[in-house]
């Protein structure tokens, strides 16, 4: 066999080989979507609930309330980015990241300051490569997060805002994550949690309005609902995240599956043809050794 051929040999055999492993990683993925969509479905009705709670709570009442009341001249505010710890995802972190930093951008021109506070170690990378400041970071679970995971980042947050910029925390609580839509279709997208945003109740036109009863007060009910709140949001985006990192992994590793196969036939074609060429040569060579043997026989 010629060095030419032996070349597309082993460029063949890698390609081969390199298919086995986005193949395994593209059903593995695919085997963590189905659960993660259940895990989806079972925490979006919870997290729509408290928040249509949170808020009719607060628009109810007249209470002035931390968590739910605009801070004058806000600093400091936290936009919580939910990325990938692995990459072979295709841009699942890029469409993150750049979401937020669309959304840092439009903070600073409002005058605040932002700080990212940073889930999965791409998002951890992309900062620190360009020694961005990070208020707090967590890895190790992007593709398989538990509520513990939720809770300590709802902890951390809520003390921050607690204490306010002015005591070196924070005045508002900003999220972009990836929401899961379909196999298909997955959107990056950024939520302000807190201050919470006030919807007014209904219209009276529309009924009467409900009345509502708080016990023991309405200031209460809104300091033990709103840490559910945004433990049961940051719940809901971590999620959200993890299905569509394996759709989009799944995505990516079939892509590189179907281009690997083109790249064997491309790669069987040439060798197929320097190995017509190698006999066609040989043939002529021993056309022309004959020939010459005829000639000197003469």
């Amino acid at each position: 066999m010629g060095a030419q051929q032996r070349v597309f040999r082993r460029k063949i055999r890698s390609v081969q080989a390199t298919k086995k492993i986005t193949r395994a990683m593209e059903l593995i993925a695919a085997s963590r979507i189905v659960k993660a969509q259940q895990r989806v479905a079972a925490s979006t009705p919870y997290s729509e609930a408290i928040t249509e709670t949170v808020t009719i709570v607060a628009s109810s009442t007249s209470t002035v309330h931390p968590l739910t009341t605009e801070r004058d001249d806000p600093g400091k505010v936290a936009v919580l980015v939910v990325t990938s710890d692995r990459g072979l995802a295709g841009a699942y972190s890029s469409s993150a990241l750049r979401t937020a930093e669309q959304l840092i951008a439009r903070l600073r021109e409002e005058g605040k300051e932002p700080v990212p506070y940073v889930v999965g170690r791409k998002g951890v990378g992309y900062y620190r490569f360009r020694n961005r400041e990070m208020g707090e970071t967590w890895t190790g679970f992007s593709e398989q997060p538990q509520y513990e995971n939720a809770k300590e980042i709802g902890d951390l947050l809520i003390d921050e805002f607690v204490r306010g910029s002015v005591d070196g925390g924070i005045d508002e609580i900003h999220v972009v994550y990836t929401e899961f839509e379909s196999m298909v279709s997955q959107r990056p997208k950024a939520v302000r949690m807190l201050p919470l945003v006030v919807e007014e109740t209904p219209d009276l036109d529309e009924g009467p309005m409900p009345l509502y009863e708080f016990e023991p007060s309405a200031e209460g009910v809104l300091d033990a609902l709103l840490p559910r709140y945004v433990e049961s949001r940051v719940w809901n985006a971590l999620l959200q995240s993890a299905a569509s990192e394996s759709a989009a992994r799944r995505r990516a590793m079939k892509s590189a599956s179907d281009n690997a196969d083109e790249l064997v036939k491309s790669y069987t074609r040439a060798a197929n043809a320097a190995r017509q060429a190698e006999i066609t040569q040989e043939i002529m060579e021993i056309v022309g050794g004959a020939e010459a043997l005829a000639s000197t026989g003469k």
